[in-house]
């Protein structure tokens, strides 16, 4: 928190305070020297009064801030809350709980809500509790119970329920905590209260219910406390019965699989029976993915393939399948994953959850040629019409219709595509497409195909005038920002946000808090407070929001390594954009650095090459990262013959495989081998890089259609 820097007046008060006077003594000093100061420059501003409270807090100097605070509420009304959670909490440190509950209450009057509902409700629970009130407490709680973070809530409703003397009620409560948190602070405490209630109760006891039980042990398992957990499963199976007793005894290999522990996993389950279908198609799971681990691929096909014939709707056995088919993905062995695949769709035909399988058998189709392959694709749209392979569908249709000279048909596909996923990767092939056969009519037989499909019901606009909340908002974000509070500006428009008050709104206001200075952050809050944004066309909303979620610093140094060596800028831009959103101080876990992500013994290397002192900390100099970064990327692309494709696939996965890919199938056109590509990950880079470059000569103005100027 922002600290007020010393003043001649700050000195007078430790003058008067030299002698280490009584600490309200010396507040009711520091309060006069503030007051004559203001005496001499005329009326304090109240922000900077609530600036003065707020770090009085901070530094603990909590009678100073009761008194800065303590009448501050009438006289910055659109803050009141502000200066009356701190004034609170200053009472509260000072062991003073009387007045907290009714300083409090202009907190829940706040409209729109303020973000200090949830800490209010637990600072006054806890207020009355220690002026001997419990109910009223346990009314507070129950009243806000929705709000509350957890587990504090229910670790306050135990406590205050155990003092108003419902001790039923406060077990129910520490159960809550113990079972439904393993690992917070607050766990042992509420086990420790519980087996003393426990011992009190007796048969009055409320027992622990057995899936909150074993719960938590799956919790312990996959926080990787591989002992605990079996120990607590071991100690539930002589209490459970049916299908949770079935459960725990599989989880306890499934707690040596998350461990790593594989052959242990794999013996314990393979001796393990189990009665429940579900329970021993989770087993067979953990079965195929131990053996997916230890390369007993044989095993492994044969136990999805059981799953699939024992237990063939389970979800349990649509994972096991693709866990399966995807490790013969990886070998593009076709004949091994084939068989997988199909049998996952066939087990769920039309599941959302099979999407994924029925795309991979269609793509074999479609890349062997076969006379089907329309047939698979159409079959595609019309069983999964939500799938994330639907654009793509739609593209390799109108790709088809092309070969056949039927550009009516492509016409049809290739404006579906754009429509119905404006901002994605085949939505842009497709664009590019139409402008390479021209303009015509659409075949009438394919629209009328295409209105069967039920595409789901997108928002595809969205009003960027702020309404009232927003407003709101945004105003008293400035109010905090002017007084020098940024961090709760920030955070007062990010709890609005999640509260649903026009997040995308919201979102742009926070960008424009932050400013030019952190162009990663502003990102990150599109991303997530605008989901689905790629859905909206570029011109449907104003300049600045996309240029928050496009951004380009660093412009004049990105165009002069791109220019050196010959890479199209915007191409650049929209790998940063997927590499570091332009954090140019971000780490990866594989100890990539900066802009580009470039690891330090590559740009060492470069460094060499290009007779440049190297040093890792300069890779944070977005200069310096830019001009390593760029040089990179023309090394790979020259080594891949100048395919962009390719050289993207080398970057995120490395050239060996990039190299490795390439062989593995004769490819029509680039939108082949990215599809091919058998890692998710860089398949879905390689079309986001291009995606976001296509964006970017969009948004500014070199493409179709610049955004428009904000209203």
């Amino acid at each position: 928190m922002t600290r007020i820097p010393p003043t001649r007046s700050s000195s007078l008060t430790r003058r008067f305070c030299f002698h280490r006077t009584i600490a309200l003594g010396c507040a009711v000093v520091a309060v006069l020297v503030v007051g004559f100061s203001v005496g001499l420059r005329g009326a304090v501003d109240p922000g900077a009064e609530l600036k003065a409270g707020i770090a009085a807090f901070d530094a603990k100097r909590y009678p100073v801030a009761i008194l800065t605070l303590k009448s501050l509420g009438p006289r910055l009304p659109k803050l009141a809350d502000y200066a009356a959670w701190y004034l609170a909490s200053s009472y509260s440190e000072t062991k003073n709980f009387a007045p907290i509950p009714a300083t409090l209450e202009v907190i829940w009057k706040q409209n729109p809500p303020s973000p200090f509902r949830a800490k209010a409700a637990l600072l006054t629970a806890a207020a009355w509790l220690e002026t001997s009130n419990p109910k009223a407490a346990i009314q507070v709680l129950r009243d806000h119970y929705a709000e509350l973070s957890q587990p504090q809530g229910d670790m306050a409703l135990a406590d205050a329920s155990l003092v108003a003397g419902e001790a039923s009620t406060a077990a129910i409560y520490y159960q809550r905590v113990y079972y439904g948190y393993p690992q917070s602070s607050l766990a042992p405490k509420a086990h420790e209260q519980e087996l003393a209630l426990r011992n009190s109760l007796g048969a009055n006891y409320p027992p622990s219910m057995p899936n909150a039980m074993l719960a938590r042990a799956i919790k312990l398992a996959d926080a990787k406390l591989t002992q605990a957990a079996i120990s607590e499963f071991d100690a539930l199976i002589p209490q459970l019965g049916g299908p949770e007793k079935d459960e725990a005894r599989v989880r306890i290999g499934v707690a040596k699989y998350i461990a790593n522990q594989n052959t242990e996993a794999f013996q314990y389950l393979s001796n393990l029976q189990v009665d429940t279908p579900e329970a021993d198609a989770e087993r067979l799971h953990y079965l195929v993915q131990s053996a997916r681990r230890l390369e007993r691929l044989n095993e492994m096909e044969q136990l999805a393939l059981k799953s699939a014939e024992l237990h063939p709707t389970s979800p349990w056995t649509i994972d096991s399948l693709v866990a399966a088919a995807n490790r013969h993905l990886m070998d593009h062995n076709v004949e091994r994953f084939l068989p997988l695949y199909t049998a996952c769709y066939k087990g769920l035909p039309g599941d959302s959850r099979t999407d994924l399988c029925h795309w991979k058998v269609t793509w074999v189709h479609y890349m062997r040629r076969n006379k089907d392959a329309a047939d698979m694709l159409r079959d595609h749209l019309r069983m999964y019409p939500a799938s994330d392979s639907s654009s793509n569908a739609l593209y390799f249709l109108g790709r088809l219709s092309e070969q056949v000279k039927d550009l009516g048909s492509a016409r049809a596909f290739y404006e579906e595509a754009s429509t119905q996923y404006p901002n994605v990767f085949y939505a842009m092939l497709s664009r590019d497409r139409l402008a390479q056969i021209g303009k015509g009519r659409s075949a009438e037989l394919v629209r009328e195909f295409l209105h069967t499909v039920a595409f789901p019901q997108r928002v595809r606009t969205r009003n960027f005038q702020a309404d009232t909340a927003a407003l709101v908002r945004a105003d008293r974000a400035q109010l905090l920002s002017k007084a020098g509070l940024k961090d709760l500006a920030e955070a007062e428009m990010k709890y609005g946000a999640d509260q649903g008050e026009q997040p995308h709104v919201l979102a742009v206001e926070l960008g424009r808090l932050i400013g030019a200075g952190d162009p990663a952050q502003a990102l990150k809050y599109i991303k997530r407070y605008a989901q689905g944004y790629l859905l909206m066309p570029i011109d449907s909303a104003p300049a600045e929001f996309w240029q928050l979620a496009f951004p380009l610093p660093y412009r004049a140094s990105l165009e002069k390594y791109t220019k050196e060596h010959e890479i199209d800028p915007f191409l650049m831009a929209g790998l940063i954009r997927q590499e570091s959103e332009f954090d140019a101080k971000v780490i990866s876990y594989a100890n990539a650095r900066g802009l580009t992500q470039i690891e330090p013994a590559t740009g060492r290397e470069i460094g060499r090459r290009l007779k440049v002192a190297f040093s890792v900390p300069k890779l944070f100099e977005p200069d310096y990262n830019l001009r390593f970064g760029t040089y990179y990327f023309r090394l790979n692309l020259n080594q891949l013959n100048g395919n962009v494709e390719a050289t993207l696939a080398a970057y995120n996965a490395g050239m060996t495989r990039a190299k490795q890919w390439l062989k593995w199938d004769t490819f029509r056109e680039p939108a082949e081998f990215v599809e091919t590509v058998p890692i998710t990950q860089t398949r879905d880079y390689i079309q986001a890089v291009l995606r976001n470059a296509a964006a970017y000569r969009e948004i500014y103005g070199e493409g179709p259609q610049a955004a428009r100027s904000a209203p």
